[in-house]
Order: C-alpha cells, then sequence, then structure tokens
C-alpha cells in the first residue's frame, strides 16, 4: 500500500468543455484526483459541468463570468485553500492566476500554462500574460509550453525564462481499442470527412468549407464538430456553395464516435500549437490533412503521419483530402505515433512537475 500523502490542488481555466486546451485540463485534474490528491477546478463557465460539482473529487469551483469578480472569488479561494500547487490553462487564465494570487498574499507555487501562438489576440487579459512576460517569470515557479515551437516563441518572442519554462504535449486519452484494424476497414467506410474544433477565424473552417466545394471524390460528406462566433458565417457560405445537403453542422458534441465513422481527418487550422484533434485522430488510425503550421508539423513529424499542405491554399487542401480519402495508408504506424502523446506519457511529467513544486512548498513551510 503506497503511504504517498495527497496533496491540495488548485487548477483553474476558463471553461470546462469549450476547447482541446479546456477539455485536457479535465482531464489532468482528474487524474490528479485519482492518484489519491485533493483537487478544486475552478472555471468562469461552469456549463456543462460534465458530472462535477462541489462534492466531487475533482471539486468544481464556478467562479462566474465578470472577469473582477472572478478573480476576487479565486483569490479566496487560494486563500482559503491554501494548495500545494495552484494551475492555470491558457493565457487569461493565467493572467487571473498571477492577479489572485497577489490578492490573496499567497506564496502557493504557481504553474502557467500557454497554449497558443496568437492567444495574445484574443483580449485584454491574454494579451497581458504575453506582454507581462517579465511579471509571469517572477510569479510563476514554472511556465509550461503544450510544443517545442511554442517554447521556443515564448522564450525568444516573449522573454520567457529558459530555466522556468518547460514543454509538456497535453496529454491525450486515446482509445486504441477503437482504432481502425486494418486500411481495409477505413476503406469501407463512406467517404466521410471530418473536421473536430471552435468555429472561430484562427481554426481555418472556412477554409476547409472552400476546398470541400473543390473535393472530387463522388459522394464525400464534410461533418464539422464544434460550435464557436464563426458559425453563422460559415453555414452562410456553405449554402451559397450549394453544400447544404453535404454538411453537417453537429455543435458541442462527444467527437468520439465520429472518429469511429469518418475516413480522414482534417485540421484546416491557420495556427495551431499543439493539434489535441490531431493526436485523437492518429490514435483512431485516420488519415490526416493539416495545414503546416507548428503544431501539425511537430505532431505529425514534418508530414510522416499525415499530409501537410500550406496554411490557407484551399486548391491544394482539396487535392490532399482527394488523395486521403483514396489512400489510406497505415493505421498500424499512425496508432504507434499517437502513443507519444498519450494520457500516461504527458500526466507522468505534469505529476513530476507537481511533485517537486509541491516538496519545495512544504518544506518552506515546515509541513
Amino acid at each position: 500500500m503506497s503511504n504517498r500523502k495527497g496533496l491540495d490542488l488548485l487548477l483553474t481555466t476558463r471553461a470546462l468543455g469549450d476547447g482541446g486546451a479546456e477539455r485536457v485540463w479535465v482531464t489532468i485534474a482528474r487524474r490528479f484526483a485519482e492518484r489519491g490528491d485533493r483537487v478544486t477546478l475552478a472555471v468562469d463557465i461552469a456549463e456543462p459541468a460534465y458530472g462535477l460539482d462541489r462534492s466531487t473529487n475533482p471539486r468544481l469551483l464556478d467562479l462566474g463570468r465578470n472577469h473582477a469578480l472572478s478573480t476576487l472569488r479565486l483569490a479566496t479561494a487560494l486563500r482559503r485553500q491554501a494548495p500545494d500547487v495552484a494551475l492555470a490553462a491558457v493565457s487569461g487564465s493565467c493572467t487571473k492566476l498571477m492577479m489572485a494570487s497577489t490578492l490573496a498574499c499567497t506564496r502557493t507555487p504557481l504553474v502557467l500554462s500557454y497554449h497558443g501562438f496568437d492567444e495574445w489576440k484574443t483580449g485584454r487579459l491574454a494579451a497581458a500574460a504575453y506582454y507581462g512576460m517579465p511579471i509571469a517569470n517572477r510569479a510563476a515557479s514554472r511556465i509550461v509550453a503544450v510544443s517545442d515551437g511554442l517554447r521556443e516563441r515564448l522564450v525568444e518572442n516573449w522573454g520567457a525564462s529558459p530555466e522556468k519554462t518547460l514543454r509538456i504535449y497535453n496529454p491525450v486519452s486515446l482509445d486504441l481499442e477503437a482504432a481502425a484494424a486494418s486500411a481495409g476497414d477505413l476503406a469501407a467506410r463512406p467517404p466521410t470527412i471530418l473536421s473536430v474544433g471552435r468555429l472561430s477565424p484562427e481554426k481555418g473552417t472556412i477554409d476547409l468549407v472552400e476546398a470541400f466545394a473543390a473535393v472530387t471524390t463522388p459522394q464525400a460528406r464534410l461533418v464539422l464538430a464544434g460550435d464557436g462566433p464563426e458559425r453563422r458565417r460559415l453555414e452562410e457560405r456553405v449554402a451559397a456553395l450549394g453544400l447544404g445537403e453535404r454538411v453537417t453542422f453537429l455543435g458541442h458534441v462527444d467527437p468520439t464516435p465520429w472518429y469511429r465513422q469518418a475516413r480522414v481527418v482534417v485540421v484546416p487550422s491557420h495556427t495551431e500549437a499543439f493539434g489535441l484533434v490531431l493526436v485523437e485522430a492518429l490514435a483512431h488510425g485516420l488519415p490526416i490533412v493539416a495545414t503546416a503550421c507548428h503544431g501539425p508539423i511537430e505532431v505529425l513529424a514534418g508530414g510522416r503521419f499525415g499530409d501537410l499542405v500550406p496554411v490557407g491554399d484551399v486548391a491544394t487542401m482539396a487535392s490532399a483530402i482527394d488523395r486521403a480519402l483514396g489512400e489510406i495508408g497505415d493505421p498500424a504506424a499512425r496508432i504507434a505515433r499517437a502513443e507519444l502523446f498519450s494520457l500516461e506519457v504527458g500526466f507522468e511529467k505534469w505529476a513530476a512537475t507537481v511533485d517537486e513544486l509541491a516538496a519545495e512548498h512544504r518544506r518552506r513551510r515546515g509541513a
């Protein structure tokens, strides 16, 4: 029997399921709870709650959507709970955690997790996490980037401390039992093209719609899983192109059943620091077409495990989709690649980081 003493941890982010980063944060919180830690998951938007509430572990703390009030509530939680380590995911939440820590006058070690190259463009709080990097270097015990490319950008362009900044790939919960067993299994599926992600400009979904209009594979169908501010524009463009009967908007859904039906996954992002969807698609053995931005280049090993196309190049994307629908390739190699980004591998690094900081913090407190 283990004599390990469980930690008190506080994890915060904007929402529970609004995007890949948030989904990963919930997964990490649950994993810490499973190993015996007492976890508080503090979020601005607590709906849907995915089975979490104040009585569960992780304990769900609804901070509310007002940034000022939610920061004050986060400060109160830090002061009352006095966690061994506090962690934030996504830049706006990183800024709020630093502010809350100052208000609470706490010495709790902070871990700030950055998930995108262009998050600084999405709002004042997000921008503050990048432009305020000198403050982050002092406030944070560790700064985490989700890819080597993002770590390099944070250090070289934004001035993140090289000593404090480390790369931890997003831990992905892989459903390897549901992976395609052979190329024949995939080839037998209808020619369904799947895209999973928030419908926002940086995700490039409008490029995918334009490319789909030029796809020549008979009976090809496009399924878009996700929601966001671009949805109305996308729906209007789909209608204008006469694609209404061949394009399905699913909204917010668990994409797992759709990975089991799709023949190809497309990631058309204009910018992507990692690419959770890429790993999930690899784990299902699926052929992938992705834009050649940092995350896909890194995850797909420069094109060894998927077809990379120039960002915004609609014609090349359409040709690559047709090719992927017809040339399935080797699912086994893709599945093996996905295992490098598994929950077990990624969480081990998160756990080691948190345990090191917690041990240092407890020594300082004399606990």
